[in-house]
């Protein structure tokens, strides 16, 4: 009899145990064949969407209009929908551009190679970011999206070892005749309005921010209208590489919309219209009556990213937002 109790207890134990592990209780986990565990099923989860929006003075606002615009990848598809900029949020740029244009400005050039360096450092932890960005984006292979991200990390070291460097070649003594000593240096412009490449959203995005900002100007930045999200992931980077709020501003939107305000505003001192495309003779011409510095687009403009792998950064894209002051001092006779 004992023995017969015995087993039918153990028979309403074993029943327990298994409707303990059907209704997902801490009962102790049912063998697998071959002596395992079986795993727990991972829960199914909300993807975690990102909004993408403008990069103004240090933070990320949206659009003060609340308006957004669809990003279609390569092929068409939804990939995000990002903030359609408005005029006062140009205004508002170029105000955050000009509050910090003393202090960058005035920093020693060796420290700002410094910040410079701190972009590439940062943008190389996220490269797998920014490759899945140009795939999605431009519909290129992943070996050429990898070749893109390194050729824009290298373009910030570039630009990252001529900040102590520009002056020196740039400048210098100057002969003169008399008992003087005449010697030029270049000094920044001011507030530069940059229009990005519409087809090389991050070399491209890249080779017209750096030489501006390395040179101690500060810069408002359109990205490009069509592939706007790898701006939006390099103002993330330069929000954490120590570059400081408004240093960079950053736009996204039409370039018909926010470009005319950019190129007739009074406290832009140069215009970089690389990406301007074909409102470009328009805004040149806007410029005229504030007589701001106008640089016009070049052959690589209209490329894509490979357009900017073959092109020499060299020192043209940091001229054209200096300018020269010279200094005389009496020496004795």
């Amino acid at each position: 009899m004992a023995e017969r109790r015995g087993s039918k207890k153990n028979t309403k134990d074993t029943r327990g145990a298994e409707k303990a592990l059907e209704a997902g209780g801490g009962g102790a986990e049912a063998p697998e064949a071959g002596g395992g565990r079986a795993e727990t099923p991972v829960p199914a989860r909300l993807a975690v969407r990102k909004t993408y929006k403008l990069y103004l003075g240090g933070a990320f606002p949206r659009s003060e209009s609340g308006r957004s615009y669809p990003v279609t990848s390569a092929d068409g598809a939804h990939l995000a929908n990002a903030s359609l900029a408005s005029r006062k949020d140009a205004r508002d740029a170029v105000a955050a551009a000009r509050k910090a244009f003393g202090g960058w400005s005035g920093r020693t050039a060796y420290n700002r190679g410094q910040i410079l360096y701190r972009v590439a450092e940062v943008m190389e932890g996220r490269r797998d970011q920014f490759a899945a960005q140009l795939v999605d984006a431009r519909g290129l292979t992943r070996a050429q999206a990898d070749r893109i991200v390194s050729a824009a990390v290298d373009r910030w070291v570039y630009y990252a070892g001529w900040t102590d460097k520009f002056a020196q070649v740039l400048g210098g003594a100057n002969p003169v005749s008399g008992p003087f000593y005449n010697h030029s240096a270049p000094e920044p412009t001011g507030v530069v309005a940059v229009f990005a490449p519409q087809d090389a959203p991050l070399l491209g995005l890249t080779s017209v921010i750096a030489p501006a900002i390395a040179t101690g100007n500060t810069a408002v930045v359109v990205a490009s209208e069509r592939a706007p999200l790898a701006a939006v992931d390099l103002a993330e980077v330069l929000a954490t590489s120590d570059v400081p709020g408004g240093v960079v501003n950053l736009l996204t939107g039409r370039v018909g919309e926010v470009g005319p305000h950019l190129a007739s505003h009074a406290d832009v001192n140069a215009l970089d219209l690389t990406g301007a495309g074909t409102s470009a003779a328009e805004f040149e011409e806007a410029a005229a009556d504030t007589l701001t510095r106008v640089l016009r687009p070049g052959p690589e403009a209209d490329g894509g990213e490979d357009a900017w792998l073959g092109t020499d950064p060299g020192t043209a894209r940091m001229t054209p937002f200096l300018e020269t002051k010279t200094v005389w001092h009496p020496v004795g006779v």
